[in-house]
């Protein structure tokens, strides 16, 4: 799956590709582009209806989420070739921006078995949000994006930081709401945002969890406190609660622009998110090997064999 506008050259990449499954001795792969009117969902369902094992996401985190939500429930296996300015989920998880290195990694047929959240009929993997994040992503045009990368986010931040904040009601699974005076309230499957700043220090994808981040700041000096403690990655953020649960219901006063791993989705009063457990094969690096333990390991086992035959016969 390849978004045609993040590839300077369309050809030359799939060569690459081309060329690198042969190698490896994988059939020749179908090539499906994404478009405006379909940016990923259903070229996926329909690569997973004619039996792949890997779709390759090309692109970035909108080609990402696109690819997640025709592939959450199968067996087909997530590979992750980033190509645009955020890639969260591929940051959160270590894993290389390099082509070659991408390529490797889904034909060494590592695995790792993921949870994502669902809002309505979407997906994500990364987070969901209502409030300023939102509105940081409506401020900030594709052009700058293009030229400076993940800097253009904080030009779209600066536009916002003093609008008022939303009065909202918080929902986690069964427990009373809570009621706060919000500028966003982020839900959360991955820490890390862009630029690689570690918001979350405990969310992690496969750990049946959404992590809810309220921030609550009211002037300029509470938003650079707040970032400040972020960048510090102190393990107290002033205005910045933090809760956990499986579901979550967030309630505003008023429409909120809303977003999904960095895609903004039409505005509204409330967002609803809730963990989809184990639902989404994702390739990773295979684990490093410890040949020398290994060794022993096989070693001890042969000499445990040795004795029982020689004690049988005995």
């Amino acid at each position: 799956m390849v978004n045609p506008v993040k590839v300077a050259d369309l050809d030359e990449f799939r060569r690459t590709v081309d060329d690198a499954l042969a190698a490896a001795g994988w059939p020749e792969p179908l090539w499906f582009e994404t478009a405006v009117e379909d940016p990923g969902r259903g070229q996926t369902e329909q690569a997973v209806k004619a039996g792949v094992d890997v779709v390759f996401a090309c692109g970035g985190d909108g080609t990402v989420r696109s690819c997640v939500s025709g592939l959450v429930g199968t067996d087909v296996a997530l590979a992750l070739l980033p190509q645009g300015t955020g890639n969260l989920l591929a940051a959160n998880l270590g894993l290389a921006n390099d082509l070659a290195a991408g390529l490797e990694v889904a034909i060494e047929r590592g695995r790792r078995l993921l949870d994502v959240g669902a809002v309505e009929d979407h997906y994500f993997t990364v987070m969901a949000g209502m409030g300023f994040d939102a509105q940081m992503l409506a401020a900030t045009s594709e052009t700058t994006k293009h030229w400076i990368g993940w800097p253009a986010y904080v030009m779209g931040a600066v536009r916002h930081l003093r609008d008022r904040p939303m009065k909202v009601s918080i929902s986690i699974d069964d427990q009373a709401p809570l009621l706060r005076r919000a500028r966003s309230v982020l839900v959360a499957n991955v820490g890390r945002l862009q630029g690689g700043v570690r918001l979350l220090t405990d969310a992690e994808p496969d750990d049946g969890y959404l992590d809810v981040a309220v921030l609550t700041p009211r002037t300029l000096r509470h938003w650079i406190a707040l970032g400040w403690a972020v960048l510090r990655r102190q393990d107290r953020v002033p205005r910045m609660e933090v809760l956990r649960g499986r579901r979550v219901e967030i309630t505003s006063n008023r429409a909120q622009p809303r977003e999904l791993d960095g895609d903004l989705i039409e505005p509204g009063c409330t967002l609803r998110a809730e963990i989809r457990r184990r639902a989404l094969w994702l390739c990773v690096p295979q684990p490093e090997q410890a040949p020398d333990l290994a060794a022993d390991a096989a070693a001890a086992a042969d000499r445990s064999e040795q004795l029982v035959e020689e004690a049988r016969r005995e």
